[in-house]
């Protein structure tokens, strides 16, 4: 009955490994490859340039723009006057033409981790490819003919740079009476405030809608398949709205809401670009998809209640654009001074946040003391050892008990060797008057199983451990390991697939599974022996694909459990 728990919780385990292998970490593997070979044939077909999106029914409709061919991002930032955007931690332009905000880079983030990479380019211009860009402006009543501004509209800009000491005021004149203004700001981190005016020098009052809108032109590669939301995202009516890339171009209908405060915007892995309206403020917000050429345009915007502005006066209306990476502290600080509802769930915790999220406060915690993530890992890994330290002495004293019983149970086995029932009974009456609890022997691989998986939710979806370095070849914890035993780790000028790339930290898991292995009961039976052994095996080849600091914990993890099982069998007298 013992081995038939053991075997249980080990198949359990194995099922649940490879069932996450085969959906999460697979489908990441081939994402990668096929966005390099993908990215690589979009830019040779260079297709017919991105048109600007219709904008769907709560913000007004543009026209569209088209040229021969896709221009290159620096040919399209070029081909209109432009407002730089320079702070310590984005750098950019807004393009006067539509007074788009169509050029950010993120400074603090680089694509790879190796020497030189490029920073992260987050927004591009219409006309280049993967067009991304927000736009502000006003759309008039139904019916009316109050010319306002459009994306092919130019502005005129009060200065050149966009700094966080110093705003910009962009402003235009219909020629009929009303006078554009848009003051754009922006803080030390990515948060854009832009404010719109309308001045009314006419003789008659003027009624208009405030809206404001994100376009992405394509579908971006994603990452995250099951495990991760990436597409359009909100918090409508305090309650989280996520709609996948394929989902909304599916859509048969767009997804409307009409609420009083919230935000709404496009989600990548990492990256968010957010709406957020004045928070009291009732508007209508809506995510769309149309194609327009054979190209999805994703768009997700609102439309503030009616302004009406007599002769004479002037109105204003207020919103927000978040552009950058989805770091927690930030989101959460942007959530309570700004009012955000729910501004953090940007970052997909998943289902298992009530496990997911306090492992990060803990990491980031120790990160913030230590100064790497690595060995906050490894502290985390004590700190849950130290939690269930009772619960698994008390399982480790039971598999120290069975393995002292070894010897009973191979004379009953000797005695009872063809009658499986009779073996079985006869065992468990042993168990009984020993008092031995061979369920219990299951218990350090059943507690592992959801830390593990809150872990590696932590490692896939927060930016903080992207690019996050441990010590000696591991310079980003959220990827595997990229040694391989294969090419004896480098000094062969070969790169393996990735069945064999089994790193230097799988084969350390591999063998601290292998050692703890040995301290536990063997199993009487020859065929579940054999299973036992293969099982390290296994697991070094599952794991090997895996982020190296998932695996580290594992294998320090083992280390722990290896000396806590050795000091309980010296003190009972057991024998290795």
């Amino acid at each position: 009955m013992d081995q038939k728990n053991m075997i249980l919780a080990i198949v359990l385990s194995i099922a649940i490994i490879l069932g996450f292998y085969y959906f999460f970490e697979l489908p990441r593997i081939r994402a990668q490859q096929e966005a390099l070979e993908a990215q690589r044939a979009q830019q040779a077909e260079q297709q017919r340039a991105t048109p600007a999106p219709a904008p769907g029914a709560a913000a007004p409709a543009g026209a569209e723009t088209q040229t021969a061919a896709l221009a290159t991002r620096s040919q399209a930032l070029a081909a209109s006057q432009r407002v730089r955007i320079d702070s310590a931690r984005l750098t950019g332009s807004i393009s006067l033409v539509g007074a788009r905000i169509d050029d950010l880079v993120l400074d603090d983030y680089k694509v790879t981790t190796k020497p030189g990479s490029p920073n992260i380019e987050l927004l591009n211009p219409v006309g280049g490819d993967e067009a991304y860009f927000a736009e502000f402006g006003w759309t008039p009543a139904v019916g009316a003919a109050t010319p306002v501004p459009d994306r092919d509209t130019v502005w005129h800009s009060s200065g050149q740079t966009l700094t966080p000491d110093q705003p910009v005021t962009l402003s235009w004149n219909n020629g009929a009476g009303l006078r554009f203004e848009r003051v754009i700001a922006l803080d030390r981190d990515y948060m854009f405030t832009v404010t719109q005016r309308v001045v009314n020098e006419g003789a008659a009052p003027v009624t208009l809608f405030p809206y404001g809108r994100i376009v992405r032109v394509g579908t971006p590669h994603t990452a995250g398949f099951y495990i991760l939301h990436e597409g359009l995202i909100g918090v409508l009516n305090g309650t989280l709205h996520e709609v996948k890339y394929k989902n909304a171009a599916a859509a048969e209908e767009h997804e409307r809401q009409e609420t009083t405060g919230g935000w709404l915007g496009i989600t990548d892995k990492y990256w968010l670009v957010a709406l957020a309206p004045d928070q009291q403020q009732t508007f209508t917000g809506l995510f769309s998809a149309k194609d327009i050429g054979g190209t999805p345009n994703y768009q997700a915007d609102y439309r503030a209640g009616a302004v009406t502005i007599a002769p004479g006066a002037t109105a204003e209306n207020s919103s927000r654009l978040f552009a950058g990476a989805k770091e927690v502290k930030l989101l959460e600080r942007y959530r309570d001074t700004l009012n955000l509802p729910l501004f953090e769930r940007a970052v997909d915790f998943g289902y298992l946040w009530f496990l997911t999220q306090p492992i990060f406060w803990v990491l980031d915690l120790i990160y913030r003391v230590i100064g790497n993530f690595g060995v906050a890992i490894l502290l985390l890994t004590v700190m849950v050892k130290l939690l269930f330290l009772p619960l698994a002495n008390k399982s480790y004293r039971a598999m120290s008990q069975m393995k002292k019983l070894a010897p009973q149970m191979q004379e009953l086995k000797e005695k009872h060797g063809e009658d499986r029932q009779k073996l079985n009974q006869e065992i468990m009456a042993l168990y009984k008057r020993e008092k031995v609890n061979p369920v219990s022997g299951c218990l350090p691989v059943v507690i592992q199983i959801p830390v593990f998986f809150a872990l590696y939710k932590v490692l896939f979806v927060t930016i903080e451990m992207r690019h996050a370095p441990f010590f000696g070849w591991i310079h980003d914890l959220s990827a595997p390991d990229p040694t391989s035993l294969f090419n004896l780790f480098g000094l062969i000028p070969w790169d393996p697939p990735s069945l064999l790339a089994i790193g230097a930290w799988p084969l350390i898991m591999g063998v601290t599974m292998f050692v703890q292995q040995k301290l536990n009961p063997a199993p009487p039976d020859p065929i579940q022996a054999k299973m036992f052994m293969a099982l390290p095996v296994v697991f070094t080849f599952m794991l090997a694909q895996f982020p190296a600091g998932l695996v580290i914990y594992w294998a320090w993890n083992n280390v722990l459990s290896i000396a806590q099982q050795r000091f309980i069998m010296w003190r009972m007298g057991v024998k290795p």
